[in-house]
């Protein structure tokens, strides 16, 4: 067991300065090639932000562990909502100012409906699969629409701005690419092969451990993000962050796996994790996205979803121990 936890912490260790330096690289990229901040954030960056739980499917789905991926994509968006963005809420207040963002936040409602759709059946085929990657396209189509609609007043574009780095080379951009992507690589397969390894000595399935222990890993990214941005009272990166990586997650994540490996799923999925995550993205939706013009997500609020957060992972853990 020390074997195995030692190599699941060294993945979540890869995949955190992975991903760091794999969206440096991708938006640095993107800024020399002369695509505007805006649409380098909620394009690359918000793919970029989910590499870590990309590349964990593919591995596990490689691997023959797909409900690795399906517990990872689920547990990931629970972990954004309640713990990633509970958690800022409860260090800075977040207000929603942006328009951009609050176009988005029915996309991410509709995506989280169409996945519930797909998982009726409690069976993750190749046609599920290709559905939800054609779905990926079809938003990233959407986004930079958005991008490019997006008025020089918006907070966003100010935030975007000051946060996509200028002033690195190409060559020194395409090598942090390059190196955060080798980066990632290794630290999803010390992950995958750790976190398996550990199902496997707990006697609990690769669904509960890639709910809970892949997924709090994997969304340490989007932790140290928010937070940062919440302090630096970017409150537009705070939730954008949270909002497109679910996104992806929920289309990108889910639909490698099916693509790879199709396969059912445990009746739980459909009884428990799915409505749970319906339920935090419902809560996001009315806490930042209110309809007198102003949403903002306060300390009280983030404490409970950080506690609604722990509750929900004691539950599944003492059921599945």
């Amino acid at each position: 067991m020390p074997i195995f936890a030692g190599a699941t912490l060294a993945g979540f260790i890869l995949l955190v300065w992975g991903a760091d330096r794999f969206v440096l690289g991708a938006a640095a990229t993107a800024r020399n090639l002369g695509v505007a901040p805006v649409l380098i954030g909620l394009t690359i960056v918000g793919f970029s932000t989910s590499a870590p739980e990309i590349l964990v499917s593919v591995m596990s789905s490689l691997q023959g562990t797909p409900g690795l991926a399906i517990g990872n994509a689920i547990g990931s968006n629970i972990a954004n909502i309640a713990l990633v963005l509970g958690a800022t809420a409860a260090v800075m207040p977040i207000d929603l100012r942006s328009e951009t963002l609050r176009r988005e936040m029915p996309a991410l409602l509709a995506i989280t409906l169409l996945s519930v759709m797909l998982f009726l059946d409690a069976y993750l085929s190749r046609v599920d699969g290709f559905v939800l990657l054609a779905g990926l396209v079809l938003l990233m189509y959407w986004i930079t629409k958005l991008g490019f609609r997006s008025t020089a007043t918006d907070p966003i574009q100010a935030e975007y701005e000051a946060e996509i780095p200028s002033g690195v080379s190409m060559p020194m951009a395409v090598g942090w690419l390059a190196l955060g992507l080798v980066v990632l690589l290794l630290g999803a397969n010390l992950l995958v092969w750790g976190a398996e390894s550990i199902a496997r000595v707990l006697g609990v399935s690769d669904l509960i451990i890639g709910l809970t222990i892949v997924a709090v890993g994997t969304s340490l990214p989007e932790l140290a993000v928010s937070i940062v941005s919440a302090l630096k009272n970017e409150h537009g990166l705070a939730i954008g962050n949270i909002v497109g990586s679910n996104m992806f997650n929920t289309l990108a994540v889910v639909g490698v796996a099916g693509v790879i490996h199709p396969t059912p799923f445990e009746t739980e999925v459909l009884t428990l994790h799915l409505p749970v995550m319906i339920g935090f993205t419902l809560v996001l939706f009315t806490m930042a996205y209110d309809f007198s013009g102003r949403g903002r997500i306060n300390r009280v609020e983030g404490f409970a979803l950080v506690i609604a957060f722990a509750t929900y992972h004691y539950y599944i853990f003492s059921r599945s121990l």
